[in-house]
């Protein structure tokens, strides 16, 4: 069995409404404050263009004042929000694999295992485009490259999610199966709608 990898820096060391305290502070570009009910519009009508429609405006309608009615900001809160549950997932699929190695089932422990290391893999991608997006327009590096980056790795961090669950398609129906697949499939969904706000952002501004 192959050697756990570390998964996270220091930002594992916070609580998810911190970390979004934090990565989502107030700018200099939000200089006004949108009503409530227009930036929550405004929301679940850019949620029409992800797959989970529903599952985006709620996961992101508590962020309305941080929002307002900015897609740049919105696909940043997305990207947050996505990096939370891929990260709560992470220690998730941890405690699993450890109580997997004990288990009656070693195809079971084995996928556990491998879903620890490419959910490691997805939350340094997904942390990544929160990183650029916090950067737009600065570095000296064009606002198209930037989001093209955002794109790749939000990519790379869905299908390492798929990849764990496409692990376990040959393993047997048991608990470690049925908890791993029901914990990840939703943060896909998450990750997913993440994406699709990116790639709206980006048609906006990389569309001469």
């Amino acid at each position: 069995m192959k050697t756990q990898r570390p998964l996270f820096s220091l930002l594992t060391l916070l609580s998810p409404p911190l970390l979004l305290l934090i990565l989502l502070r107030p700018t200099a570009a939000a200089a006004y404050s949108a009503p409530a009910s227009n930036s929550t519009d405004f929301i679940r009508s850019s949620c029409g263009a992800t797959l989970y429609p529903e599952l985006c405006y709620t996961s992101l309608a508590g962020y309305a004042s941080a929002v307002q009615e900015d897609p740049a900001r919105l696909a940043r809160v997305a990207i947050a929000v996505s990096l939370t549950r891929a990260r709560s997932a992470a220690r998730y699929l941890l405690n699993v694999s450890r109580r997997a190695d004990y288990g009656p089932d070693p195809r079971a422990a084995a996928a556990a295992h491998d879903c620890v290391s490419v959910f490691g893999d997805a939350a340094d991608q997904i942390h990544g485009s929160l990183r650029q997006m916090r950067r737009l327009g600065s570095g000296g590096e064009s606002l198209q490259f930037q989001m093209s980056n955002v794109q790749t790795w939000m990519s790379a961090a869905l299908t390492n999610e798929e990849t764990c669950t496409d692990g376990f398609e040959d393993v047997g129906d048991g608990d470690v199966k049925t908890g791993v697949t029901e914990r990840v499939v939703k943060v896909k969904q998450v990750t997913s709608n993440a994406l699709a706000l990116v790639n709206s952002y980006a048609s906006k501004v990389t569309t001469p």
